[in-house]
């Protein structure tokens, strides 16, 4: 019985050990994200193997594992930025982003994990100050922020790929013109409008015009051919068959033929 405690301490300090080894040892990866493995005793930070996936890892107690989320994010920047005339513009823009799964060690090793603001935030700005330096305030605020936007994420994207991350897209949400720039540019482009307007009034009358005219002249050629085709003989004809239907009216009528010109009849009537 005096044994029994001897045996049963060192039994109870293995197992208290192994816990927390087990403890130290545990990792559970959550869902969209994936673990960087730096091994102490080894070569440091792991890239040559692929990251640790989601779920539950065991590893070396004196091991750390760095985790990071690698489902699609987004970030938010606002900049103040120079049009190519020199005046401040407000951009508000975000970009959707991911790590590159497959080079996740590469990025912890090289950018850390602070890599959205030592290397994405600064390209955006950089790419945004380059790209809006091209146009005017009025290109801006009206017809050009597609085009904007597109740049800003071709140049950014040109960067980043070769720091491990990738861009998926950057929104331009908004553009803030100087109050007094944006007061011209609108009454500019309502100017423009009216002008537009009112050339289309002149357009549509000057067409309405030119068919009258065609009409016009149709039935003047119309005439003329009439008239060159009617003779005599076919006016006399033409007055008989109208002389012919009126006589068979019921209407009182006196006829008086070979009286009129050219020999027509003439037809006196009450009615």
């Amino acid at each position: 019985m005096d044994k029994l405690p001897k045996i049963a301490l060192p039994a109870v300090f293995i197992i208290i050990v192994l816990v927390i080894l087990i403890s130290k040892s545990a990792i559970t990866i959550g869902s969209g994200e994936a673990g960087v493995l730096y091994r102490t005793f080894g070569d440091g930070v792991v890239t040559d193997e692929p990251p640790l996936g989601e779920g539950f890892h065991l590893v070396a107690p004196w091991n750390k594992v760095f985790v990071y989320e690698v489902r699609q994010q987004e970030v938010f920047e606002k900049m103040q930025v120079l049009s190519s005339n020199g005046l401040e513009i407000k951009l508000d823009a975000s970009a959707w982003f991911e790590p590159k799964y497959e080079a996740l060690g590469k990025l912890h090793q090289e950018k850390g994990e602070a890599y959205v603001q030592r290397v994405l935030l600064p390209t955006i700005r950089s790419a945004a100050r380059s790209v809006v330096g091209r146009y005017t305030p009025e290109q801006l605020y009206s017809s050009k922020r597609d085009a904007i936007q597109a740049e800003i994420y071709e140049e950014t994207k040109k960067i980043v790929d070769g720091q491990y991350i990738q861009l998926n897209e950057v929104l331009v949400r908004d553009v803030t013109l100087p109050p007094t720039i944006k007061e011209a540019i609108e009454r500019k482009l309502k100017q423009e409008q009216e002008s537009l307007e009112y050339e289309f009034r002149l357009i549509t009358a000057d067409k309405e015009a030119q068919r009258q005219i065609i009409e016009a002249q149709g039935k003047a050629d119309a005439n003329r051919i009439l008239s060159a085709s009617l003779t005599d003989k076919i006016l006399q004809d033409k007055g008989i068959e109208a002389t012919l239907k009126l006589a068979e009216s019921p209407n009182a009528k006196v006829i008086v033929v070979g009286s009129g010109e050219s020999g027509l009849p003439i037809i006196l009537g009450n009615n």
